[in-house]
């Protein structure tokens, strides 16, 4: 057996994600569809560990527990922070539709995967795997809800629910477009722009104002500390909840939530203390890590047997959300041109993740038109806001199946 401590697994994580960022930019197909680089080196590294272990050659221990779930609190928190009261106001009715039917996705997956389950006679928390935790919440909820199901005594949870993501992930990328292509042509769709203009209002900008007071690695450690005193804090307060109350809720709802505040509270009292593209970067960082040692972690060949019904759940949520996005998204948000392209990118994270569903608006904008409502509501929502929702969705549901 060979055994890596915690700082070798870290290490190795790191090469596994470069490795990855390698093969996805070479590899045009994984590209196109937005596969994470990290799930490809680590994905590549749980098969080489399955085949010598099948093989009775080499049995490699991570120890990763501890950095782990200090990348996923880190990322969770920076989520928080990135979810403002403000581009609420800014996206106006449709945002808060948009907003509340991916709150009614995630329940409809989450039932889906639990009602199947029992049909296909396996426990309905890891159904549940294959909900809305790795379908609209994508790689980084799959992991973390994985962990926590796996924790709670079911078997290969997380190895299901990585496993589940990723299938959802290539559905989204491959299913988004040909779905708006249908609803363009079927109801004659038209952009009222002429002209290219697809700003990303979600985008990240630097905080100006601490620059000019500070220097660029004060301004740094400044948002770290931002990201440390949240993850304390909300660890603390669920840790607390929990004993408490009773009810089991991950660690990182409650940094989440303490992140929100904070985020909130300096934007209306005018504080500039937060630079939302050092907390992007700190984001993509503490998410791609998390990945890579999360895909590192998984047993494949605990999922063997598990592959079937996993196969027809997911086939299952591919179908529903189609006819989720045809028959109701589509009709709630306007029956418009702009309508059609936000389901594009509602399967596109939907299914798998923000980065898919904008993949997908840069494909249909490009042959069809502009659409700068959708723009502006696909990534606030997919980024920003979609987990305070799923968050505690995907947490009732798995108290109530415990």
């Amino acid at each position: 057996m060979l055994e890596l401590d915690a700082i070798t697994t870290l290490a190795l994580a790191s090469i596994l994600y470069l490795l990855g960022v390698y093969i996805v930019n070479h590899v045009h197909i994984l590209k196109k569809l937005c596969i994470p680089a990290p799930v490809i080196g680590g994905l590549l590294f749980a098969i080489v560990v399955a085949i010598l272990q099948s093989a009775n050659l080499l049995t490699i221990k991570l120890d990763s527990e501890f950095i782990q779930n200090f990348f996923m609190l880190a990322f969770f928190t920076t989520i928080g922070l990135g979810a403002s009261l403000k581009l609420l106001k800014l996206g106006g009715k449709v945002l808060i539709f948009y907003f509340v039917f991916c709150g009614i996705l995630a329940v409809c997956q989450n039932l889906i995967g639990v009602s199947l389950a029992k049909i296909l006679n396996i426990p309905p928390l890891l159904g549940l795997t294959a909900g809305s935790m790795s379908m609209e919440g994508g790689h980084g909820n799959a992991a973390a809800y994985g962990q926590t199901i796996q924790q709670a005594g079911i078997d290969s949870a997380l190895t299901a629910a990585l496993a589940a993501a990723t299938l959802g992930l290539v559905a989204g990328g491959l299913i988004g477009g040909p779905v708006v292509k249908f609803l363009i042509n079927k109801y004659n769709l038209k952009s009222e722009y002429a002209e290219s203009h697809t700003k990303d209002y979600g985008e990240n900008k630097s905080n100006e104002h601490l620059h000019k007071r500070m220097a660029p690695t004060t301004v740094f450690l400044l948002q770290f500390s931002i990201v440390a005193i949240c993850m304390a804090i909300g660890s603390y307060l669920g840790n607390t909840f929990t004993a408490l109350t009773g009810i089991n809720i991950p660690i990182y709802v409650g940094a989440m939530f303490i992140a929100v505040i904070i985020r909130n509270i300096s934007e209306y009292n005018n504080l500039n203390i937060i630079d939302m593209k050092i907390i992007d970067s700190i984001s993509d960082i503490s998410l791609s890590l998390f990945l890579s040692i999360a895909l590192m972690s998984i047993q494949l060949t605990e999922i063997y047997q598990l592959a079937i019904p996993l196969i027809i759940i997911v086939f299952v949520q591919v179908i529903f959300i189609v006819l989720f996005s045809i028959f109701v998204l589509f009709h709630g948000l306007g029956r418009n041109y702009d309508a059609a392209v936000m389901v594009g990118g509602f399967i596109g994270h939907g299914l798998g993740a923000t980065p898919n569903a904008m993949a997908n608006l840069d494909v249909i904008t490009k042959k069809y038109g502009a659409s700068p409502k959708a723009y502006l509501v696909v990534p606030i929502v997919g980024a920003f806001l979609i987990d305070l929702l799923g968050v505690p969705i995907v947490t009732t549901f798995i108290n109530v199946f415990s």
